[in-house]
């Protein structure tokens, strides 16, 4: 069964795979047993759930142990070194590494400095100022103005609500 056979649609349940595939559940199980990236999803008491990779997946599997004669650790040796020629084609990857950007680890650091300045921030003390002229304060709850019109909280004396 080639590609072109596959319906084209998105998500397959487990008898759908075997179908596509031609081979008992009990194989496909097994396969995921193996091969843990099979990306099977079981959904709560659900069937399990099988991407169009998967299934494509499945095929390659199939094709190398059947066609090929490959035991399961060759098709493992395999289906890893496809994936490593493979890995710089991959679209998904091209879409990040485009988005990164030539300058991804300046504009990191950039952040991560940016990070510590304000973790330093706020590891000083209310009432301290600060370098920039900022002064950090610590807000006593709202004026008695408003205080007057909005509901009183309840007090608490060590976790426990006063009745």
């Amino acid at each position: 069964m080639t590609q072109l056979d596959i319906p084209n649609r998105s998500l397959f349940r487990q008898p759908e795979v075997c179908e596509i595939a031609s081979i008992q559940p009990y194989v496909l199980r097994s396969w995921e047993a193996e091969f843990p990236d099979l990306g099977v999803a079981k959904t709560a008491g659900g069937p399990r759930v099988y991407r169009r990779a998967d299934v494509e997946r499945v095929l390659r599997i199939k094709q190398l142990l059947y066609g090929e004669g490959l035991t399961l650790a060759g098709v493992r040796r395999k289906l890893t070194e496809e994936s490593s020629s493979n890995g710089t084609d991959d679209p998904a990857l091209a879409n990040i590494a485009e988005l990164l950007g030539s300058d991804a680890r300046e504009r990191i650091l950039h952040v991560k400095r940016g990070l510590r300045e304000l973790s330093a921030i706020l590891a000083k003390a209310p009432g301290v100022a600060l370098e920039e002229g900022f002064q950090l304060t610590v807000d006593n709850g709202p004026s008695r103005k408003a205080a007057k019109h909005a509901k009183p909280a309840a007090a608490t004396v060590k976790g426990k609500r006063k009745r």
